[in-house]
């Protein structure tokens, strides 16, 4: 009989749904956790700010919570325990294995994106070393949608519609206001990978409509054909609706919030996170969506050769917390996510991930299956080749496929002229 309590944590940045893989995680322990003939949970922890306060001996026994606080969890936006971006060391390592000893803590459940799992790879590894046992299993989460193995992640599909939305009502007024404002620049979260940004393409029904160029990661920035693309459609429209990843860069691989009005860089000097990682965006006091900005104010001409002016739009993390935009496909693909991770868990598995692969797009359908952790960890996905049209600076239709299932319909608007 393998028997003993469990934990569940979350990290990294939020999303609208991961709070539903909580629930998902908690309800699972409580109804599955005594049924199995073979395997046993007995009380259920939450980690307080992931494993950051897990080493401080921060805890919440859920069952001290309402069955209704916990349900309620499905549909409330950001990390309910508290999160953390911390980078697990060398030294953390026994702090954590006596944690696990003290709770007798024999699975392990943590909701995150590249670093989480690599975390939960790297505690289960460790414990197995020592000789205690511990399963450890990885629910997955990022609106980024980077991870390995996986069809998409939980929290993707509400932060794409998010976007989406925001693209189509931000052209209509920049489709009205055409002769005050001629360009409109939207920045999407995204370090590596470009899914929010051509998310923004399912807005669009008529060549007019926004979005109009679509800047992503996978493509290296060219400043050249971004202002004669712009151009093109200025001279067309009358105005330019552009949405870029905050992580693009150019053939040399510097991010485009270091790059001046005509394309050359300015700002060499590099904010690292405790990954390792480039800060980028709101978090380094720099913002992609100003430096394509100027660009255009700088290049782009009217017809009469006057030049032109816009405006920008930097959500940042509000994608990650827009509840109100979540859509019902995501959050119940949450909750089974972390469901699932504890069937897994009673069922003997460790060191595994849930993933989800698409069955069909019409009737959009899923499979749960799972991939190590050492698999997804660390490394991000970025989106296929064939999804990105880097000639239009576009997606193709094979993106479009993809992407409608999980953002769902979106609302018509009409137009006199």
């Amino acid at each position: 009989m393998f028997q003993g309590n469990a934990i569940v944590g979350q990290s990294g940045g939020p999303t609208s749904v991961i709070n539903s893989s909580l629930c998902g995680v908690v309800q699972g322990c409580f109804e599955l956790g005594q049924k199995s003939a073979d395997s046993k949970i007995d009380k259920v922890f939450g980690m307080k700010y992931g494993v950051e306060g897990f080493m401080q001996d921060q805890l919440l026994d859920f069952g001290e919570i309402a069955p209704s606080v916990i349900e309620g969890l499905k549909t409330t936006p950001g990390s309910a325990l508290g999160s953390c971006r911390h980078k697990v060391q060398e030294a953390d390592f026994p702090v954590i294995l006596e944690q696990l000893k003290k709770y007798n803590i024999r699975y392990y459940f943590l909701a995150g994106g590249n670093d989480t799992m690599d975390t939960i790879c790297r505690v289960e590894k460790y414990c197995k070393a020592q000789g205690y046992e511990l399963r450890g299993l990885g629910v997955p989460k990022t609106v980024d949608n980077d991870l390995f193995a996986t069809d998409h992640t939980p929290g993707f599909a509400s932060a794409a519609r998010y976007v989406a939305m925001s693209v189509k009502q931000a052209g209509v007024l920049a489709r009205d206001m055409k002769k005050v404002d001629q360009y409109v620049v939207f920045q999407t979260i995204g370090r590596d990978a470009g899914w929010l940004a051509a998310a923004s393409a399912v807005a669009k029904k008529d060549a007019e409509d926004a979005p109009h160029i679509i800047l992503v990661p996978e493509i290296p920035f060219d400043f050249d054909r971004f202002i004669q693309k712009a151009q093109e459609t200025l001279d067309r429209f009358g105005f330019v609706s552009v949405v870029c990843g905050e992580g693009i860069r150019d053939k040399n691989g510097v991010v485009v919030s270091s790059l001046d009005a005509d394309g050359n860089e300015i700002q060499k000097e590099k904010t690292l996170d405790k990954f390792g990682n480039q800060e980028l965006g709101a978090m380094a006091g720099t913002s992609v969506a100003v430096a394509l900005h100027k660009m255009l104010g700088k290049h782009l001409k009217r017809e009469s050769g006057a030049p032109c002016r816009g405006e920008f739009q930097v959500t940042e993390s509000l994608p990650m917390c827009g509840a109100d935009r979540a859509t019902a496909t995501d959050i119940q693909e949450a909750w089974n996510c972390g469901r699932r991770a504890v069937e897994l868990a009673l069922a003997g598995q460790s060191g595994v991930m849930v993933t989800m692969k698409r069955v069909s797009n019409n009737p959009y359908t899923i499979d749960y299956e799972t991939a190590p952790l050492d698999a997804v960890a660390v490394e991000a996905a970025p989106m296929p080749r064939e999804y990105v049209d880097a000639e239009n600076l576009f997606v193709t239709d094979a993106c479009l496929e993809y992407l409608r299932p999980l953002i769902g319909e979106l609302p018509e608007y009409v137009k006199l002229f």
